[in-house]
């Protein structure tokens, strides 16, 4: 699969940075990381991408090593902000590493706020999923979907525009603050071509009049959409990824039963990106994190978590994902019309989203 098409003209370093990624001896990182004895991650909930699970699966492998986790709910802005509020700041509020979405990446390279580093299976990792110099590279991607709580909504919505429809009435929230929160701008990405506009900038725009119909319709609930509040009956109807929503459905486990629904129209591909920070105080752990995060088994552990690892190809390839993985996936069908945004197209309708959420919705997305 292609995942991305992208123009890299244009987000070259503004400042030269000296030295770059180089395959380095394991055993001297994973040494340096146990003394080191932190690792300081920020943004992980543990029902995102089976995280719960693949953190345990790091601290099993390294029990020498104590994971500080920050702020599990933070947004992709907020993480890049967290770095920049901590520099030269060596304490547990400094996170070493950060997983945020696609645009997130490049952008923080650009301003320093990354390191370059390559790990092992670096190869197997898709040339257009990755920075060449190695200061971010793609983890695991997912297609934006519905989740929907049955014992309160009657007829599930199947398309964006039904989201207007006066029987959602208070019923539908994202999953994030459309102006930080990536999983939500990558909503608005996917509603904005649903209505109509091409990925980018006219999308950033088609979806904003969208949920102002949405919106003055009294259907948008201004909160963060979570496995909790579709529970609870305060957002019934969530948009977020698919893994998401998978996991939050198994969690619940019928109480109540949730459904998820891929949209007929709007489907977006996403995908995100690990990287270190330039400031990290565990630089070694930090590595060693990635080491983990990119081998089968940290691979397969996102792939639990609904996933698609962005070592799926080259996994599958070789006969290393069990079947009971495969089978617990979405039909294939579903996928079919994803769209792959390039980061141009994410950047411009980023843009939009961002700078006009606020003038031409008006809805202030709090916790």
């Amino acid at each position: 699969m292609n995942f991305l098409k992208t123009t890299t003209a244009g987000m070259a370093l503004l400042v030269a940075i000296s030295g770059v990624a180089q395959a380095e001896d394991l055993a001297a990182i994973e040494a340096a990381a146990k003394k080191e004895g932190t690792l300081t991650t920020i943004a992980l909930p543990h029902d995102w991408c089976n995280y719960g699970g693949v953190i345990e699966g790091f601290k099993a492998k390294y029990p020498e090593i104590k994971v500080n986790e920050l702020n599990p709910d933070a947004g992709s802005a907020d993480e890049l902000e967290a770095i920049r509020a901590n520099k030269g700041n060596t304490g547990p509020q400094a996170p070493d590493v950060i997983d945020v979405g696609l645009p997130y990446g490049p952008s923080a390279k650009e301003e320093g706020l990354l390191q370059p580093y390559k790990v092992s299976t670096w190869d197997s990792i898709p040339d257009d999923a990755k920075d060449a110099e190695g200061f971010w590279y793609g983890d695991y991607y997912g297609v934006m979907a519905f989740g929907v709580n049955k014992d309160l909504v009657d007829n599930v919505p199947t398309k964006w525009s039904d989201l207007t429809k006066p029987e959602y009435a208070n019923a539908f929230a994202l999953a994030g603050d459309p102006r930080a929160s990536a999983q939500a701008i990558m909503s608005m990405l996917a509603a904005g071509i649903a209505n109509g506009g091409a990925p980018g900038e006219e999308s950033g725009t088609k979806a904003l009049e969208l949920f102002k119909q949405i919106n003055d319709a009294g259907n948008f609930v201004p909160v963060i959409g979570k496995s909790a509040t579709i529970a609870q009956g305060a957002t019934p109807i969530v948009a977020a990824w698919d893994y998401n929503l998978l996991s939050w459905r198994d969690s619940l486990n019928g109480n109540p039963p949730v459904e998820v629904v891929i949209p007929e129209d709007g489907v977006v591909a996403g995908v995100y990106v690990q990287g270190i920070s330039a400031h990290a105080p565990h630089p070694n752990a930090a590595k060693l994190w990635m080491e983990y995060l990119y081998s089968d088994e940290g691979q397969l552990a996102w792939l639990k978590g609904y996933c698609h690892p962005i070592r799926f190809n080259d996994l599958a390839k070789n006969g290393k994902i069990p079947q009971e993985l495969l089978d617990a996936l979405p039909p294939a069908a579903a996928y079919e019309k994803a769209v792959f945004p390039t980061l141009d197209q994410q950047d411009a309708n980023k843009k939009v989203v961002t700078e006009k959420w606020d003038s031409v919705v008006g809805a202030a997305v709090k916790e």
